[in-house]
């Protein structure tokens, strides 16, 4: 194992967005079972933190693997279209229109069925912008656009999130 590989080599996995989330999961139990620091305790103290620091390695390249958007915006960023979502927050109309009916109908949602219709819709939308970006990073290598479809999957699992809130909120 090396520490300067990328998260999809450190797993053995193609560099795609799509994966099979069984194997990473039987990736990471192999690779942590591998470096796990107790393996290390006759060989001495900087063999266990040598150890312990490939843990957090693999631990770390396991969340953003297993995670969809995760995945989708280290991919963009090797690729080299970082998300930067903390300053390019631009998106196109007709999503920003999206946006505020679907924040209208949260503020105007006070029961659980109108909750749960938004949810369904939300979450319609965010499989529809998952299955885009598995057509545009593994079939179109369009990392640019990618990243914008990731930044707006952002906007989407937040919202969603405000819905499941509310709902939680409602159900209490």
């Amino acid at each position: 194992m090396k520490l300067d590989a990328t998260d999809f080599e450190l797993f053995d996995v193609p560099a795609t967005f799509a994966q099979d989330r069984a194997s990473l999961d039987a990736r990471w139990k192999e690779l942590q079972r591998e470096a796990h620091p107790d393996r290390f305790a006759a060989q001495g103290a900087v063999a266990q933190r040598v150890a312990m620091q490939w843990s957090v390695r693999i631990n770390e390249a396991y969340q953003r693997l297993k995670d969809p958007v995760k995945r989708a915006t280290y991919l963009c960023t090797l690729n080299g279209a970082p998300i930067d979502a903390e300053h390019n927050t631009a998106m196109p109309a007709e999503f920003l229109m999206q946006q505020m009916e679907w924040r209208e109908s949260l503020d105007d949602a006070h029961d659980a069925r109108s909750l749960e219709a938004l949810h369904d819709e939300v979450d319609g939308a965010r499989r529809r912008a998952l299955s885009s970006l598995d057509w545009l990073i593994d079939e179109k290598g369009a990392y640019a656009e990618a990243a914008a479809q990731v930044r707006a999957l952002m906007f989407i699992e937040r919202f969603a999130k405000d819905v499941e809130t509310k709902l939680d909120r409602l159900g209490q």
